[in-house]
């Protein structure tokens, strides 16, 4: 799991920029969710303002980010992929992990979400007019009907579920490889996270849970989630799977576990939880 209380040391967040604009300010540069990166000796750093420039990249839907130690900080997207110089790539930003400072990869996941929000907020949802930026804020208001948006974020659970010191593992249909994970979902209109995570659990894999305790979170910039992590217990039921989203799942232990998420995300930090805890 990613830890997010140390990165406010660094990171200041603002809404507002500054009037002058530094060279070595830092700029977070996406194209096709994909983030302008300079790669040397296997580290990942994120350009500033003059790599932008010398590149020659024409970027639109700036946003200001805040301050990361001494550098202000925005994002962008590219107008094209155009052809990039040097040591600059696009990178997908999963694969930048482990790669980029682990605060910088936060605040890449913040910036990636704000600017998404940008590009999809230019027109109001309720009357269809140009939205403008609301001052001081991260906010935007429709001058006609007074219809504020601001960034989206969508709540989901994940669960562990424990049963006699195995963990129940389940595949996705949406998995690219045969890695196994635990439960997740998103939490729906007029339920708890506790509520969600029985109801996920039931949907997917058809057994009850009991004695659900929270975790820990994580912000999750795939698209915009913010996933909060529960252990919980076995009740009853036996394993039925859906057959939509999930197509196998089993109970496993330490002796056999599949192949695991990797240490990006918060499942994968409650699979160790799991296994540290079996070892004692």
């Amino acid at each position: 799991m990613i830890h997010t209380e140390g990165i406010y040391k660094r990171y200041i967040p603002g809404v507002i920029p500054p009037k002058d604009r530094s060279d070595e300010d830092t700029f977070f540069v996406f194209y096709a969710d994909k983030l302008l990166v300079k790669l040397a000796d296997g580290k990942a750093m994120i350009p500033v303002v003059k790599d932008i420039k010398d590149l020659g990249l024409t970027c639109h839907h700036e946003q200001y980010l805040g301050i990361f130690e001494s550098s202000h900080c925005y994002v962008a997207e590219a107008l094209s992929e155009a052809k990039l110089q040097g040591d600059f790539y696009f990178k997908d930003l999963r694969s930048l992990f482990g790669h980029l400072d682990e605060d910088i990869f936060i605040l890449a996941g913040k910036a990636i979400q704000i600017l998404a929000w940008n590009q999809t907020h230019q027109f109001c949802g309720k009357c269809g007019s140009k939205t403008v930026t609301k001052e001081g804020e991260r906010a935007k208001i429709c001058p006609q009907c007074g219809f504020f948006t601001y960034p989206r974020i969508s709540p989901a659970i994940i669960t562990a579920v424990i049963r006699d010191g195995k963990i129940l593992l389940a595949h996705s249909k949406n998995f690219k490889s045969n890695m196994y994970s635990v439960i997740a979902g998103f939490v729906e209109p007029g339920e708890t996270l506790e509520e969600c995570v029985k109801r996920e659990v039931m949907e997917e894999v058809g057994i009850r849970v009991k004695n659900i305790k929270y975790f820990g979170s994580e912000p999750w910039p795939f698209p915009n989630s913010l996933m909060v992590g529960f252990t919980s217990e076995y009740e009853s039921g036996e394993i039925s799977v859906d057959g939509i989203e999930i197509d196998d799942a089993r109970w496993y232990g330490i002796e056999n576990l599949p192949e695991i998420p990797t240490r990006i995300s918060i499942s994968r930090k409650l699979i160790d939880c799991f296994i540290e805890t079996q070892r004692k």
